[in-house]
């Protein structure tokens, strides 16, 4: 493992310079830490942020990319770090596909294959640096729209963590260098779920907290951030199937990791790893990440057009007291996950359907085609929805319950990465580019 410096003219960033001297937009500016942003729920709380652009439209800058990934860009500080793969592995070709889906951006086969973690400044794009991890152990079989680096990074704003689906898991500071690595393939069980792992590293005070729902061996691990010391793990059984990431909330009855999967919805105590409660029925598998608001949890469950519902946080002493509030059976994603803002539940599916629902009671309040193929998760800012599609195209949605669209914003580039949103800026990556969206 290694870490490259990149100098500044090694790569030049394309795009509208003008923007780049323009004054900067009136914003608090804010990270995006972490798979789902601040808090893991989808939610910025910057304003002016863009809702119209296009290939040569409110673009500060584009970079190339050299490998793929669908991990979601993370930022912090004046750096945006992204995973990548680059090679082929081994491709599981029964993965469902619907109608609209795009093939993957072609690229040079590569022998063998190197997990990337790249940091790109955030002014102009450029390179700053790169560490490269040859993947090691056993090369588990994706689906085709995914690949080895589908997990994000976290960050505690000095230190970078980066787990892809090998199991290889490492830390490094923010200059790219590496303090530690583990391999949990090696050191615990090989990462073997069908189409690949997808769940990102969730961190809670010292802790990097890691959900490993795999059929041969399921479990929820928590690593010393400074050492990569196992500080505890719980054993989940076998036969367990999820790609989702844990969830930590702050409740009455204390914090709680949120852990969503096919057999039901656990909360742990993020200290001990003691579990909490658990709610919800077996499913054929979890994708969604949940999001949480005043003591309940929302989240989606199962395949595509499978049921979502709300549970209540509260359970204290015993395994089950905690209860749904309620459940529909049908009608939520299959990969994205659900985004609650501003009093009301938003989620796209893989089929174009768009519902908006009252987390209240969980009767849809509006309900739409938007069309296309959504599987990038929702993300909010400054009263908008953006909801990025496979093909690139960006539909912001006016917030509230009449589902208003105010723009379509085409890249015309493949797109599976959910967008982040800081420092007044939409980032959002395609198959070929990273793209940083400026009014």
């Amino acid at each position: 493992m290694h870490v490259r410096p990149i100098p500044l003219a090694r790569r030049t960033a394309t795009g509208v310079l003008t923007l780049l001297l323009a004054s900067p937009t009136a914003v608090s500016a804010q990270s995006w830490p972490q798979w789902r942003g601040p808090g893991g729920l989808g939610v910025s709380n910057e304003t002016g942020i863009a809702t119209h652009w296009g290939p040569d439209d409110n673009v500060a800058w584009r970079v190339p990319l050299e490998g793929l990934g669908t991990s979601t860009p993370v930022i912090s500080g004046d750096l945006i770090f992204l995973t990548s793969q680059l090679g082929t592995g081994p491709v599981d070709e029964r993965g469902a596909q619907f109608p609209g889906t795009r093939p993957a951006a072609s690229r040079a086969r590569i022998d063998g294959v190197t997990l990337v973690i790249q940091a790109f400044r955030r002014n102009d794009g450029s390179i700053a640096w790169e560490h490269q991890v040859p993947a090691t152990g056993h090369i588990p079989a994706v689906h085709r729209n995914h690949n080895l680096a589908t997990p994000s990074v976290v960050t505690d704003g000095d230190r970078l963590f980066a787990w892809f689906g090998t199991g290889q898991v490492v830390a490094l500071d923010l200059d790219g260098h590496e303090l530690w690595s583990r391999h949990l393939g090696d050191d615990y069980a090989p990462f073997d779920v069908l189409w690949g792992h997808g769940s990102s590293p969730q961190l809670y005070d010292d802790l990097l907290i890691l959900q490993c729902d795999h059929p041969e061996m399921a479990y929820l691990l928590a690593l010393d951030t400074s050492t990569g010391e196992e500080r505890w793990i719980v054993d989940r059984g076998s036969g367990l199937r999820a790609y989702s990431t844990p969830l930590v909330v702050s409740t009455d009855d204390g914090d709680q990791v949120i852990v969503n999967s096919s057999r039901w919805i656990d909360a742990y105590d993020p200290h001990t790893g003691q579990t909490r409660w658990r709610a919800g029925s077996t499913v054929e598998l979890a994708a969604g990440t949940p999001v949480y608001s005043d003591g309940v949890i929302y989240t989606t469950r199962g395949y595509s057009s499978g049921p979502y519902l709300s549970v209540e946080t509260s359970g204290r002493g015993d395994v089950g007291q905690t209860h749904v509030r309620w459940q529909q059976p049908t009608r939520a994603p299959y990969v994205s996950s659900m985004l609650l803002y501003r009093g009301l539940l938003y989620m796209a599916t893989e089929n174009g359907i768009l519902t908006i629902t009252d987390p209240d009671t969980g009767d849809p309040v509006a309900r739409t085609r938007l069309n296309g193929v959504y599987t990038a998760s929702p993300v909010a800012a400054d009263g908008h929805i953006y909801l990025l599609n496979e093909d690139g195209e960006t539909v912001v949605l006016e917030a509230g319950p009449d589902a208003r669209v105010l723009s379509r914003n085409a890249l015309d580039e493949r797109a599976l990465a959910s967008p982040a949103i800081a420092h007044g800026r939409v980032y959002i990556r395609t198959d070929q580019h990273l793209f940083s969206i400026q009014n």
